[in-house]
């Protein structure tokens, strides 16, 4: 956690010749002080990405002139761009079903300071976890989800996540597929830990279906949700080695480690801008 308020730019353009050269010189103009750049060239289909941080108090106007300022340079390269604000902690809400080691560690980073965000809610469709949840001072609401009335709980959900003024929505083993309209709706918002080293063993039990392979390595997947099942962009993902002595449950009990971190570690360069989407793929600065 950076003690300074840093400006983050993000920014994708197709690839030409003196982007570098015109962004930095832009807040070398105004006496930007750049503390982290990153950068990439995709050479397959010809786009450009970058990554800067800068020292809020180095300029000599606020967000919002430098939005300003920017814009002219920006439409020049023909950029899809944002810029964030360190002092503006972004709002997490966080989706959940039966299984809590996910919310478990969340919470627990959110606590202890290292996730610097906002939980404004916890959305569930059990009541399992109304006590964990509010014994943390977050409110907790219950959406129940049934065969018969799914449209209207995911409306329900929806509103909640609107109303919060969320940021993020973080899927932390919600075991519930979301309408298509909805991920469309948010695209780039909505965050899903996969028990599964995608894209194998993609659906429900891969843990089983890993076993019944009898695979070396099982992994977790950190992604980006689409209207697409368990296929949207990857942010983060790892691994960890098994062999034939290993049962069904000892791959969930291993399972369940790496998908706290891998999580963790999506929602966080998720959360410092250090995720652009590149099509199906993603480019991360880490």
């Amino acid at each position: 956690m950076h003690s300074e308020r840093r400006y983050t730019l993000t920014l994708s353009c197709p690839d030409r010749v003196g982007i570098v050269a015109r962004v930095a010189g832009f807040f070398a103009a105004h006496q930007g002080w750049i503390l982290e750049a990153s950068q990439h060239a995709d050479e397959h289909n010809g786009s450009y990405f970058m990554r800067l941080e800068v020292r809020a108090d180095s300029l000599p106007f606020h967000l919002a002139e430098l939005r300003e300022r920017f814009e002219p340079l920006a439409a020049e390269f023909g950029m899809n761009w944002r810029i964030s604000d360190s002092a503006i902690r972004k709002r997490v809400v966080v989706l959940v079903s039966q299984q809590e080691h996910c919310l478990y560690d969340l919470l627990g980073r959110w606590k202890s300071g290292e996730l610097d965000i906002e939980i404004p809610c916890v959305i569930s469709n059990h009541e399992t976890w109304r006590g964990l949840v509010e014994w943390h001072g977050i409110p907790f609401h219950h959406v129940p989800v049934n065969a018969d009335d799914r449209g209207r709980a995911f409306a329900e959900i929806e509103r909640l996540f609107t109303e919060s003024r969320a940021d993020t929505m973080v899927l932390a083993r919600f075991m519930q597929i979301l309408p298509a309209a909805l991920c469309r709706r948010h695209i780039g918002r909505i965050l899903n830990i996969h028990h599964s080293f995608l894209p194998s063993f993609v659906g429900a039990k891969p843990y089983h279906q890993a076993h019944e392979r009898g695979v070396k390595l099982i992994g977790a997947t950190c992604h980006y949700v689409t209207e697409d099942l368990d296929e949207g962009p990857i942010v983060e993902q790892d691994v960890i080695r098994i062999d034939h002595s290993d049962a069904v449950e000892d791959l969930v009990r291993y399972g369940k480690d790496i998908e706290k971190a891998v999580l963790a570690r999506g929602l966080r360069y998720h959360l410092e801008d250090r995720v652009l989407v590149n099509g199906r793929r993603t480019v991360v600065f880490r």
